[in-house]
C-alpha cells in the first residue's frame, strides 16, 4: 500500500518545480509547498498530535489545506475536511477530533474541541489538543457526506483507497497530457474536489490553479486564464456559470482541452453550449464519496457517449441486480453494487448502516443504472428517488431530460408525490428560462409527445432556484418537503 504522504513528498522532492500551485496571482514552487508542510508537521508534533489521531480542517481551498493534510499524514494521523456551513455538534462529537484548524472565518462555536486559527503565513502555532481515541493510521481522510438524501454520514478512506482512485483516473482519461494544468475550484471538503482537483495533481506532478471559492465565476475565469488551465474538473452548475461568464466576456479560454463533469446530471443542452462557447465537449463521470470517489468516466472525447457516465475505472468490480437479486442483462436497469481497491471499508462509528449497505462484501450504491454491451453506464436514479406510478417505474432523470428540452425551462427536477389512484404521481419543479413561465398544460403536452403517459408530470411548481448542496447537487428532500 502506497501512503499518500510518501508519494507526494517523493514528487515534491524532484527539483524545485516552480509551477506546482498557482495561488492568489503567483506560482508556488514544490519547495515552497513542502516547506509549509514541514512547518505544519513540526507544530502538530510539538502539540502532541500523532498516529491514529484526527485533525479537523474547517478551511477554504488554499495551500494551507494541502500542507496540513500532508503534515497530518506524515505524523500518521487522519484529516477531516469540513464545511463549517453544514457542521453540527452531533457530527463533530462523533468524529472525536484532536483539534480543529479554522481560518478564523467560520463564525461557529464548537464545544469541547480546541480550535486553532491559521497564522498569516498559512501555518499553525503550537496548541493544546484534546485527548481523543486512536484509529487505524492507514485512514487518510474522513469525509462528512453532503447529506442530500438524509443525515450526513462519516466516510473514512484509506491511503490505498485514494491513491488507487487517483491513479486509475489518470490511466482512464486518455486525453490527459504531461503538461496539463488542473483547476482546483471545487470545495476540498468534498471527495471530488479533494481527490480529483487537489490530490491527483500532487501525486502525479500536474500543476494546479487553486481558488478559495468558485464564486464569483468571473474570478475563477480570470484565474484560469492567468494560470493556463487546461483541465477543468467541475460540477454542472459550475460549468453552466463559467460558460455564461465566458459568453458575456466574448472570450475563449486559451488552452482548455478537457472538461470533466461529476456530482450531478449533465444536461444535454449544457454540453452543447459548452462546445459552442468553450470549444470543448464534456466528459461526464459518476462516483460516490464511498468510492474515493470516481467509479466511471467517459475515457476521451473520441470515445465518449453523451448521456452516459462512461465506463468503470480499472479495479472496479460491479454487479447490476434486479429486485429479486438476480443479475440484470446488458441494457437492463438494476441496482448497482461495487467492490474494489477504491471502495471504502465501512462508515465511521455506524455499524448498523454498514450492515445495511454491505451485502456479502459488495457495497450497495443505492443507485439504479444500466450498463450496455460495451460497458458504458447510464445513471437512472437514486433508489430513494424512484417514482412508482400504478406499478410502473419512473426514473426522474429521464423525465428531467425531457423537461430540459422545453424552450421555457432552464432547470428541472422531478419528485414523486402521493396519489390516491396510482400510488404516486410525477411532480415537476422548474426554473423558467428568460422569465417565461410555462403552464402545467404546456409541460404536460410537451411531455406526452415524448414520454409514456404515466411519466407525464401531473403537478407543476415554478421556482426561482433549487436548493443545492455545496457542490451543486439538487437536494430533492427539500423539494419534497416534510
Amino acid at each position: 500500500m502506497r501512503r499518500l504522504d510518501d508519494a507526494i513528498l517523493e514528487r515534491l522532492s524532484r527539483g524545485s518545480g516552480e509551477h506546482c500551485l498557482w495561488w492568489q496571482g503567483a506560482w508556488w514552487s514544490r519547495e515552497a509547498l513542502w516547506g509549509l508542510a514541514e512547518e505544519c508537521y513540526g507544530a502538530l508534533k510539538a502539540s502532541g498530535f500523532g498516529e491514529g489521531m484526527r485533525l479537523g480542517l474547517c478551511l477554504p481551498n488554499g495551500p494551507s489545506l494541502l500542507a496540513l493534510s500532508l503534515a497530518a499524514w506524515m505524523a500518521g494521523g487522519t484529516v477531516v475536511p469540513l464545511n463549517w456551513k453544514g457542521l453540527d455538534q452531533e457530527t463533530l462529537d462523533g468524529l472525536d477530533l484532536f483539534a480543529l484548524v479554522d481560518s478564523g472565518d467560520s463564525r461557529v462555536g464548537y464545544r469541547s474541541v480546541p480550535v486553532v486559527t491559521l497564522e498569516h503565513n498559512g501555518g499553525i502555532p503550537e496548541f493544546a489538543g484534546r485527548r481523543c481515541g486512536v484509529t487505524d493510521p492507514d485512514l487518510a481522510v474522513i469525509f462528512a457526506t453532503s447529506g442530500t438524501t438524509g443525515k450526513p454520514k462519516l466516510v473514512p478512506l484509506t491511503h490505498g483507497n485514494l491513491f488507487h482512485n487517483a491513479q486509475a483516473c489518470v490511466e482512464h482519461v486518455e486525453d490527459l497530457e504531461e503538461d496539463d494544468v488542473f483547476l482546483n475550484a471545487l470545495p476540498n471538503y468534498h471527495a471530488l474536489g479533494f481527490t480529483v482537483c487537489g490530490l491527483l495533481p500532487l501525486l502525479f506532478g500536474f500543476p494546479q490553479v487553486m481558488v478559495s471559492s468558485f464564486m464569483p465565476p468571473e474570478g475563477t475565469m480570470d484565474a484560469m486564464r492567468k494560470g493556463g488551465v487546461t483541465v477543468l474538473p467541475a460540477v454542472p452548475i459550475m460549468i453552466s456559470m463559467l460558460v455564461g461568464a465566458f459568453a458575456r466576456k466574448g472570450a475563449v479560454p486559451n488552452g482548455l482541452r478537457v472538461i470533466i463533469s461529476g456530482g450531478d446530471r449533465l444536461p444535454r443542452r449544457l454540453d452543447e453550449r459548452c462546445q459552442r462557447v468553450l470549444g470543448v465537449p464534456v466528459l461526464e463521470g459518476y462516483g460516490l464519496t464511498e468510492t474515493s470517489p470516481v467509479l466511471t468516466v467517459n475515457p476521451s472525447v473520441a470515445r465518449r457517449r453523451p448521456g452516459t457516465v462512461g465506463t468503470f475505472l480499472r479495479g472496479v468490480q460491479y454487479r447490476v441486480l434486479r429486485e429479486d437479486g438476480t443479475e440484470a442483462s446488458p441494457g437492463e436497469t438494476g441496482r448497482l453494487f461495487v467492490k474494489g481497491p477504491s471502495v471504502f471499508g465501512g462508515y465511521f462509528g455506524d455499524q448498523a448502516l454498514n450492515r445495511r449497505r454491505f451485502v456479502d462484501g459488495w457495497f450497495d450504491t443505492e443507485d439504479l443504472v444500466r450498463v450496455d454491451q460495451d460497458g458504458y453506464v447510464t445513471l437512472e436514479s437514486r433508489v430513494g428517488d424512484l417514482i412508482i406510478v400504478g406499478g410502473f417505474n419512473v426514473y426522474p432523470r429521464e423525465v428531467e431530460a425531457v423537461l430540459m428540452e422545453h424552450p421555457k425551462v432552464r432547470e428541472a427536477a422531478v419528485v414523486g408525490v402521493p396519489n390516491p389512484l396510482s400510488g404516486q404521481a410525477v411532480k415537476a419543479f422548474v426554473v423558467p428560462r428568460n422569465g417565461e413561465v410555462p403552464t402545467l398544460r404546456e409541460i404536460a403536452e410537451f411531455c406526452r409527445e415524448r414520454l409514456p403517459h404515466y411519466k407525464v408530470p401531473r403537478q407543476l411548481e415554478v421556482v426561482d432556484h433549487f436548493p443545492r448542496s455545496s457542490i451543486g447537487e439538487v437536494i430533492k428532500k427539500e423539494l419534497k418537503g416534510p
